[in-house]
């Protein structure tokens, strides 16, 4: 951790993930996957089987991310992590009940405290969204949110998806900016890490209390939500 007052001094600019970090995924998606599943007889639990579905997207996509092939869409990435999971948990499905379940994720609700926050920060900073989603995804996700962020850069322009370093270096070669003036916030230990290895500082928004584990490459900062970020960040005001 380094003092508050270097980062305000320091970082120009506040780069977040979007999904789980700014939007409510698992909320989102346990709404909208237990009536399809309730419709289908399934008697489990639906926050349980988006938790699977999420393991399984994140699993495939550092998969793709470590073929160094072609890079395969998010919302592929996603139909093939839904179908499986259903499949899995015995749920008869259509492509088509896959992919209308992957939308779902254009259209998730901001956490309480992200609007303000951002709002708050946005006088001190430059915003920025990184993330592993499709433009297209990204860009309908970003206007259901209703903030106006500086910048949303799909991970598509590197060809990969985080924590590879080129998503990071290409944000900072569109930005034009030098990595250790940005701050990468985000959910997941993951991306703080793959940001942190890259130059960048990092902050970890620890919303499940969870513990960030060992690494080399700790985050700078840990806060419980986007709140607890601008009042650690926003810079005082002084009177004229």
């Amino acid at each position: 951790m380094v003092p508050v007052a270097e980062l305000r001094e320091t970082v120009t600019t506040l780069m977040f993930d979007f999904y789980g970090t700014v939007v409510d995924m698992q909320t989102g998606l346990t709404e909208a996957i237990a009536p399809f599943l309730r419709e289908r007889g399934y008697s489990g639990r639906p926050e349980a089987v988006v938790t699977w579905w999420r393991r399984t997207h994140f699993e495939q996509s550092m998969i793709d991310a470590l073929l160094h092939r072609e890079h395969t869409p998010y919302r592929e990435i996603g139909r093939r992590a839904v179908s499986y999971t259903l499949e899995r948990a015995g749920v008869p499905f259509t492509r088509g009940d896959a992919e209308r379940l992957v939308a779902q994720i254009e259209r998730l609700e901001p956490f309480p405290d992200a609007v303000e926050a951002l709002t708050q920060l946005k006088r001190d900073y430059q915003l920025v969204v990184l993330s592993n989603g499709d433009p297209d995804m990204l860009e309908r996700g970003v206007a259901h949110v209703g903030f106006q962020f500086d910048r949303v850069i799909s991970v598509t322009e590197a060809g990969s998806f985080k924590p590879h370093v080129a998503t990071y270096r290409k944000a900072t070669e569109l930005l034009g900016v030098e990595p250790e003036s940005v701050l990468f916030v985000a959910n997941h230990p993951f991306d703080c890490v793959g940001a942190k290895a890259f130059g960048m500082r990092a902050a970890y928004v620890n919303r499940r209390g969870r513990p960030f584990g060992e690494t080399p490459h700790s985050p700078d900062l840990e806060v419980r939500d986007v709140r607890q970020l601008a009042d650690a960040l926003v810079r005082d005001v002084t009177p004229g």
